[in-house]
């Protein structure tokens, strides 16, 4: 029988159908919608991943990133998400494997705007050492019509795609062929795991709720240190190095 680890090294993505009881989620969800509500804390780490709207009487984000917010309530780190990702990540990928950053993705109701394929090593420097695992965690029950996960596998050796910025701005995202594409469906507290290289997406929510994702992202401790010596510490902009 494939192991997890076997089909992520393979494929570059795993499914786990339950990483949190549904009172881990509520908690998570609380901290959560009180960071996602307030935009004078979390101004800085803010960003709207559709991008600018032509209609300027249009005030809801429709998909909602904030980067780090754990930098905005520690007791995050604390917590069992992040606890049982992290062991989660180094089953998979190695020991020396810890959280580098994380951020909360948010697609709110009736906005139908899909994240584009894209690869996540993309939007991140090179480095030695290309060990990663993403974390998407569910807080919310997530299928095609609000905008679960959608994975190609991996090909080995495939390298990063050339990618372009949304033409409004926001998102990055490439052409690719879709016919492989297999879309992940996840209860609340289930997860997937993906690495830097795998082509993944995620339709536009066209339902009546919130589809809330936190994503927990995690590399080697020495590529960690290495990207905050280059100025990269995750929080939006790149710090010039001192």
């Amino acid at each position: 029988m494939e192991t997890n680890k076997t089909k992520f090294l393979k494929d570059g993505y795993i499914k786990i159908e339950s990483l949190l009881s549904l009172s881990e989620v509520d908690g998570l969800r609380a901290i959560y919608d009180e960071i996602l509500k307030d935009k004078v804390k979390t101004a800085h780490l803010r960003s709207d991943l559709a991008g600018a709207t032509t209609n300027t009487n249009e005030k809801v984000e429709r998909i909602t990133q904030i980067m780090r917010p754990s930098s905005l309530v520690p007791e995050l780190l604390k917590s069992s998400a992040y606890k049982k990702a992290e062991q989660w990540a180094k089953d998979l990928l190695g020991e020396d494997m810890e959280l580098d950053f994380d951020m909360m993705i948010n697609k709110a109701p009736k906005t139908n705007t899909p994240t584009p394929w894209h690869q996540d090593a993309a939007y991140w420097i090179n480095m030695p050492d290309q060990r990663s695992a993403s974390c998407w965690i569910a807080l919310d029950k997530v299928f095609e019509e609000n905008g679960c996960m959608w994975f190609i596998p991996k090909t080995e050796g495939k390298p990063i795609l050339p990618h372009k910025n949304m033409p409004n701005g926001g998102a990055l995202y490439c052409e690719t062929d879709t016919s492989q594409a297999q879309s992940i469906p996840l209860p609340p507290g289930g997860c997937t795991f993906h690495d830097g290289h795998t082509l993944h997406f995620s339709q536009g929510n066209i339902t009546d709720v919130q589809r809330r994702a936190l994503i927990l992202n995690f590399r080697p401790k020495k590529m960690i240190d290495y990207e905050r010596e280059q100025g990269v510490d995750h929080t939006g902009e790149r710090k010039q190095r001192n």
